[in-house]
């Protein structure tokens, strides 16, 4: 079910509908535009009122952020048992050879330029991805965001997740919220600020972190040592590494931060700021094969309370790679977003939402539990034409495809039946083939 942006007129939430339809699809890297049901006027007229659209100033971002918090809504009550995680991550959209966008920043370097996506997804504590509850696209006039109709001012990374972690505060999920971010993330001056603000986290530490330990200060990884030495590790599942599979062993104990911060500021020096010590749980999660042989290893930080077992906290923290998935989906395995022809972020942003709405759909059609859903699933897999991995008999990419056909499909139906298209095709070089029985 596709949720309507309320705040839109009639005309333009149907116009939104059908775009989300449209994107209902996989697109090639050389072809990344719209694509038209077989039921619209004409192909030229499909993407003539799909760039009106993306281009009127009235179709704002939080109008057309609403229908995915309307459905973070409704899911995190029925698919989060006791907790609703929240993955925030950046990725870089790189567009080198589109002159026409005027307003792209450099991204890894100079000569690297495109815009910066920041991303909070929903993700329920059972593993399953929900919906995007905030989208931010830095361009050179600032951001463009699903929190305001203006354009923001730029921020650091970092700077840019205490607003974000408001505003999820604010939609009232009634489950506590458990922030979950990778290893950029590892920074005390912003531990500190997120936890005076009541901000549950569960970040990726770098190794080589300091922390205060038995009295002593010692690296993460010089802890982790210890904790191995003192027999504290203990198997908690099977986990497959690089299709490996592998023990996950987990050890925990409490640690306190105790050095000033040194934030650091775009074209400013840093400076030393001193704060309160904080007291945080270290879980180290370590991957490693039968013969013992160390494959990987985390060091989880986060301001939990002791209730929560590690386990779950390090299958958590392994979820977030949900949010890499969802950006695969949008790039190369989906809707090839880094080949959109869009000229400004502003346009971008808008048809960002409206991919990620389709992506919505094809999360709520993988994890029904409905039997009609299972039988939508495999077929929708078959029209798809994808060959799948027997552990894997479903994908996000393989359920976009299948959805387009089906919609196209559906479309050239309510115009002829099915008599009339195979007398079409027999009067063709393709009844051949329909003798066959080759389709």
């Amino acid at each position: 079910m596709i949720n309507m942006p309320s705040l839109l007129e009639q005309r333009l939430q149907r116009r939104y509908s059908q775009l989300v339809a449209e994107h209902l699809s996989p697109t090639q890297q050389i072809a990344a535009g719209l694509r038209s049901l077989p039921g619209t006027a004409s192909s030229f007229a499909s993407t003539q009122a799909a760039w009106r659209f993306f281009a009127n100033e009235q179709v704002t971002l939080p109008a057309l952020a609403e229908p995915m918090l309307a459905e973070a809504r409704q899911v995190v009550t029925t698919q989060c048992q006791r907790f609703a995680l929240v993955a925030h991550d950046w990725s870089y959209l790189s567009y080198n050879g589109h002159d026409a966008k005027r307003d792209r920043v450099s991204l890894s370097s100079k000569r690297d330029l495109g815009y910066e996506l920041h991303t909070a997804l929903v993700i329920s504590d059972q593993g399953h991805p929900l919906a995007p509850v905030y989208l931010g696209l830095r361009a050179k006039d600032g951001v463009h965001s699903t929190a305001s109709t203006c354009v923001e001012r730029p921020r650091s990374q970092l700077d840019q997740l205490a607003p974000v972690m408001e505003r999820v505060r604010g939609l009232d999920w009634r489950k506590p919220v458990v922030h979950i971010i990778d290893r950029e993330a590892d920074s005390v001056g912003h531990y500190r600020a997120w936890d005076k603000a009541g901000h549950w986290f569960l970040v990726r530490a770098d190794g080589e972190r300091l922390a205060e330990h038995d009295g002593e200060e010692r690296s993460l990884a010089r802890i982790a040592t210890r904790l191995r030495r003192r027999g504290l590790f203990r198997e908690t599942r099977r986990v497959l590494y690089h299709g490996e599979s592998t023990q996950q062993q987990i050890a925990e104990t409490t640690i306190r931060l105790t050095r000033p911060a040194r934030p650091q500021r775009r074209n400013r020096k840093r400076k030393t700021v001193a704060g309160r010590p904080l007291t945080l749980r270290l879980i180290v999660a370590e991957v490693r094969n039968d013969q013992g042989r160390l494959l990987a290893r985390w060091f989880l930080l986060t301001n939990l309370p002791p209730e929560i077992p590690a386990a779950d906290l390090a299958l958590w923290y392994y979820w977030r790679w949900r949010i890499e998935s969802y950006f695969k989906l949008l790039k190369s395995a989906g809707h090839h977003l880094e080949q959109w022809q869009q000229e400004t972020a502003a346009a971008l942003a808008r048809r960002l939402l409206v991919a990620a709405m389709a992506c919505v759909v094809v999360w709520q059609l993988q994890r029904s539990e409905e039997p009609a859903a299972e039988t939508l699933r495999t077929v929708l897999v078959r029209l798809s034409g994808r060959q799948m991995k027997r552990s894997q008999p479903v994908t996000a990419p393989a359920l976009l495809a299948g959805l387009w056909t089906l919609l196209s499909m559906l479309q050239v139906l309510e115009h002829y039946d099915l008599s009339e298209l195979r007398t079409l095709a027999e009067q063709t070089d393709v009844g051949v083939f329909l003798r066959r029985k080759v389709v």
